[in-house]
This record gives C-alpha cells, structure tokens and sequence, in this order.
C-alpha cells in the first residue's frame, strides 16, 4: 500500500518495517500510479479515490496509525539498535525471534533483522541451542 503525503512530512518517521520512499537524498524511486477512475476491478488501483479537493493523506493521522499497526502486529519495540543472528550487522528494526537460556542463569533475546526473520527457524533451533541434535546423536551411540 502507498499514501501520498506532503514533501518532508515523514522525515523524522522511524517505523519498523516501514518503507518511505526516497528518505535518502540519493534515493530514486519510480512508482507507477493507476488512472483515477481505476477501483477494485483492476490490479493496481486507487482504495479512496483521488479528487480535486483531496489528493495527499494527513501525515499526522498517518503516522498515528501506522505506528499503532506496527505495535499490534510487531509487539513493542525492543529499545533500541540490535545485532541480526544472521548477518551479525547492527539493525534499527530488530525483530526479537527467541530466548536463549543458559542452564539456570537466564539467557539473552536474539534478535534478526526483517530481511532474516522468516529464515530464523531453519537456521537453528534457538530454544535448546543445537543440544537437541547432539543428544539425539549420543542416544544412538554417533556421539
């Protein structure tokens, strides 16, 4: 989904996994934009149609609304800059996806970035730290 708002109105915005397009000075971005008359029988089309007296969505009431959407679908934010499990590089939008523990001192939040979250699971199983696999192993006798 695309708004319209006015030029620099979202330019303090920091919401996770939320995309401004051209926030970067260098940034370039071609967005194709339906015909006014189109609705819901074509692909791409207008949900509030433009007219001549409202063509740009309040940024206010925008922002109100998307960061309630992020903490409703996201949770809250963690508080702060992460590492990502995966790429071991800092993110703004980190994405908490396990507990680690650590016998009986509690563990830490490991935390991936959104362009890792969806492969987190297949990567390793965080809730026993690949202990699961390694006791599987001595049990058949292969460790």
């Amino acid at each position: 989904m695309y708004w319209l708002i006015e030029t620099g109105s979202a330019r303090s915005w920091h919401l996770r996994q939320v995309r401004i397009l051209t926030a970067l000075a260098d940034e370039t971005t071609l967005l194709g934009v339906p015909p006014a008359h189109w609705t819901t029988e074509h692909h791409t089309y207008w949900r509030v149609p433009l007219a001549h007296d409202r063509c740009l969505t309040g940024a206010v009431r925008l922002h109100a609304a998307l960061a309630q959407a992020v903490t409703d679908v996201l949770g809250p934010a963690s508080g702060g800059r992460q590492l990502c499990y995966h790429c071991q590089l800092p993110t703004d939008e980190p994405i908490p996806v396990a507990m680690e523990h650590g016998g009986s001192v509690g563990g830490a939040t490991i935390y991936t970035c959104p362009a890792h979250a969806s492969s987190f699971a297949q990567q390793r199983d965080p809730w026993t730290g690949g202990r699961a696999a390694a006791n599987q192993s001595r049990k058949q006798g292969t460790a």
